[in-house]
Parts: C-alpha cells; sequence; structure tokens
C-alpha cells in the first residue's frame, strides 16, 4: 500500500491540496500545472480503496462531489510526514 501511494508523485500533492482546504476534483485540476482529471480520477480512486480518503456524493443538480481524509489517512499522512523528516536528514548528513 505505502509503495503504491508514494509511487504516485500525485498523491502527496493531492494530500497537500486537502490540506488547504481545496477538496473538489476540478478544483484540484485547476490549482496543479500537469495534472490531469484523467491522473488525479486513479490517484483519487487508489487513495479511497486503500481507505485514505472518502468520497462524498451531494444529491445536487448538477453533482457534487468531494473528498476528505479519513481517521485512517489522517494516521497514514502523519508517517509519511515523518519518514519525509527522516529523508531530509539523511540528505544533511550525506
Amino acid at each position: 500500500m505505502v509503495e503504491a501511494i508514494y509511487g504516485c508523485k500525485w498523491s502527496l500533492t493531492v494530500y497537500q491540496l486537502l490540506a488547504n482546504g481545496i477538496n473538489r476534483p476540478g478544483a484540484m485540476v485547476r490549482s496543479v500545472d500537469g495534472l490531469t482529471t484523467k491522473v488525479l480520477n486513479t490517484c483519487l480512486q487508489r487513495n479511497t480503496k486503500f481507505g485514505i480518503l472518502e468520497r462524498v456524493t451531494f444529491n445536487e443538480v448538477p453533482l457534487r462531489v468531494e473528498y476528505k481524509v479519513t481517521k485512517f489517512g489522517t494516521k497514514f499522512i502523519r508517517i509519511l510526514d515523518e519518514l519525509e523528516k527522516l529523508q531530509v536528514e539523511i540528505e544533511k548528513e550525506i
């Protein structure tokens, strides 16, 4: 799971967008150069499948979809943050 999520270069970007309050797919695509709708949808589906993100659908016309981080996702993202800190420490020692 970690390899699949961390291997997707957009997952970390999506987590950052969600942390900044950008939770709708269209807004995510508009916020990041190079991010396509197809790639974003694959990333969101993968994260939802692993239980990191939750898809919230609103019964409106047109249909509104938002994503939010689950409780498990919050813990998982904290672990990724710690891995990033460790990577920075390692790079400083080299």
